[in-house]
């Protein structure tokens, strides 16, 4: 009997795993990096599934991302209008940088929301927090992160956005992947990138990424692609889901 019954018990275990509640899919495989002598000082030499990882805004071009010409030349208030957000949302601005657009988004999300603006750089989260205090932006936490991880905790967002950030990031797949699981399912990815189709906005090419690279990019974390907003000056927002 226990011999008639061992010749059934791999195929009922294997029927069975995916119906387990600590299942877990298969995590993506990272494509990996290739590293060459950089062609010019402000390259890097890092490539990530063919394309050249930017050099990072730092600290120091703070003042630029505060620009008062920013609204007109960006139109970030269509932005906001765009990300369609609702009271009581979690919303995480990684690479928030100065916490502009943390700020833009704040009143938005009120009474009960809040914005988590992160930063890997210290004196720009030392800004975030400085310029929301100032202006009484009392929803806003900093946090500062890690050029791997996104250092969230699991599923606590309803959005993650990245304004002109993913370009920058050093270790994207790493990134990504931490910016994915700090996402509730069914929770909203957007990536806000320059026009690298448009040679006529003025940003570094290596600054810009059309939208076929996004969307290329984030399939390896499996992200359901929802649509692309495209009536920005310079940039398009490619608006993605984490499956539920």
């Amino acid at each position: 009997m226990f011999a008639t019954m061992s010749r059934y018990l791999p195929r009922v275990c294997a029927d069975a795993a995916p119906e387990r509640p600590d299942y877990r899919p298969r995590p993506p495989r990272a494509p990996g990096y290739l590293i060459e002598p950089p062609q010019d000082f402000d390259r890097t030499g890092k490539f990530y599934m063919g394309r050249e990882i930017s050099d990072v805004m730092g600290w120091r071009a703070a003042d630029w991302l505060e620009r008062p010409e920013r609204l007109d030349e960006e139109r970030t208030d269509l932005l906001v209008q765009a990300l369609n957000l609702q009271p009581g949302m979690v919303i995480a601005d990684i690479g928030a940088g100065t916490g502009y657009l943390s700020r833009l988004m704040s009143p938005a999300v009120k009474p009960h929301g809040k914005i988590i603006a992160v930063d890997v750089q210290g004196m720009m989260v030392n800004r975030i927090g400085r310029l929301a205090r100032e202006n009484g932006f009392d929803n806003i936490e900093a946090v500062r992160c890690r050029e791997h991880d996104a250092q969230l905790p699991p599923a606590v967002v309803d959005m993650a956005v990245m304004l002109d950030v993913y370009h920058e990031l050093s270790f994207p797949f790493e990134m990504l992947a931490s910016i994915v699981r700090a996402t509730k399912p069914g929770g909203q990815i957007v990536f806000v990138e320059f026009k690298e189709e448009d040679p006529d906005i003025p940003i570094k090419p290596l600054h810009k990424m059309s939208e076929a690279r996004v969307r290329r990019e984030a399939a390896v974390h499996r992200l359901k692609w929802e649509r692309t907003i495209d009536h920005l000056p310079w940039q398009h927002v490619v608006v993605f889901r984490r499956p539920a």
